[in-house]
């Protein structure tokens, strides 16, 4: 088993706040892989959640970094911020400057390299072959977030050691390199079967898994563990917002959508994703520095109709726990399920 685990349980980074050291250890520490989330940090920042990390656990932990994208449109951007204007009148804000930057994508791998990460991981694209090289070199496991068959062998021809093979029910941003509609979005239990009639790899599997019988699934599928993140969000190790908590557990359907960061994420619907999802561009990160300051005006007057709520097809199955209860209680549940299915 490539990722070392107690029991088959990942936690999936999630960018914006939900990580942090306290849930990533807490995972880690119950036998699964916690991770922490490089995104929207400065170098330094990750730097010190990671060493926060290894100062709660003694256990592997992961880091994920953001691989930067393609430049956006710039005129379908600025049409966009038009559509955006009345929003940020009523909000009292001037809406951000949509600039495309990398994320300091380069300086986060360093850091992983400097601290010894024991696993990073990839989202948005794959890293370079001379980055996956010094990661192994400082002993790291590397994955690589993927959601076609394509990807998945781009993958490992690049030197990954797993993938995270990611169906279209997951919640957050689609993690992989192509945001065109209509690509990667595969229902997860048919994503596992055509990767591993692809590639040669350990899989991780993530997209709606809640509970015990989901992650029983995807391991008879042929993945090596299930990736968990919606089900982590009402933990109180995680750093979840307390609007975005009270939305969780709730009848509320999720839809993909650009209109929050312009890269396809699924989150609750809300008014502002039913209003502009459809002129969103595909333009990430300049349509997520656009929104900052209307999202942050939203969160600041507990107004949940303007900001991004990510979450997974399965977020009705939520129960606020603590992290390494849930891990404890997830495994155990899966395994009960293999036993009565498969007697073994």
């Amino acid at each position: 088993m490539v990722l070392e685990l107690d029991r088959p349980i990942v936690q999936a980074p999630m960018a914006g706040g939900p990580s942090t050291p306290a849930l990533a250890a807490a995972v880690s520490e119950a036998g699964g892989l916690g991770s922490l989330a490089a995104g929207y940090k400065t170098p330094d920042a990750v730097r010190d959640d990671v060493r926060a990390t290894r100062a709660l656990t003694s256990r592997r932990f992961g880091l994920n970094v953001f691989v930067p994208g393609p430049l956006g449109d710039p005129e379908a951007v600025l049409r966009y911020a038009d559509a955006l204007r009345e929003d940020a009148r009523r909000a009292g804000v001037e809406l951000g400057d949509p600039v495309h930057d990398d994320d300091a994508w380069e300086a986060k791998v360093a850091v992983a390299v400097e601290e010894r990460v024991p696993v990073v991981s990839f989202t948005f694209g794959l890293p370079r072959p001379d980055m996956v090289t010094a990661l192994h070199d400082a002993g790291a496991t590397v994955l690589v977030t993927v959601t076609t068959p394509q990807e998945a062998a781009d993958a490992r021809d690049t030197g990954a050691d797993a993938l995270v093979v990611q169906g279209i029910e997951a919640g957050g941003h689609r993690g992989g390199p192509s945001d065109e509609d209509g690509v990667g979005e595969y229902g997860l239990l048919t994503l596992l079967r055509l990767v591993r009639d692809t590639v040669d790899l350990p899989l991780v599997a993530a997209g709606g898994l809640m509970d015990g019988a989901g992650v029983a699934a995807v391991l008879v599928a042929g993945a090596e563990a299930a990736q968990l993140g919606t089900a982590f969000l009402l933990s109180p190790e995680a750093g979840t917002s307390a609007m975005h908590r009270a939305a969780l557990g709730t009848a509320t359907p999720t839809a993909l959508t650009r209109a929050f960061s312009g890269r396809r994420a699924r989150g609750l619907v809300n008014r502002f994703l039913t209003e502009h999802s459809a002129a969103a561009p595909a333009a990430y990160p300049e349509v997520h520095h656009l929104t900052t300051p209307l999202r942050a005006a939203a969160r600041a007057s507990g107004d949940a109709e303007v900001v991004n709520l990510w979450a997974g097809q399965g977020h009705a199955l939520c129960r606020a726990e603590p992290a390494g209860d849930l891990v404890r209680r997830i495994a155990a549940d899966a395994a009960d399920v293999l036993r009565r299915h498969t007697g073994t």
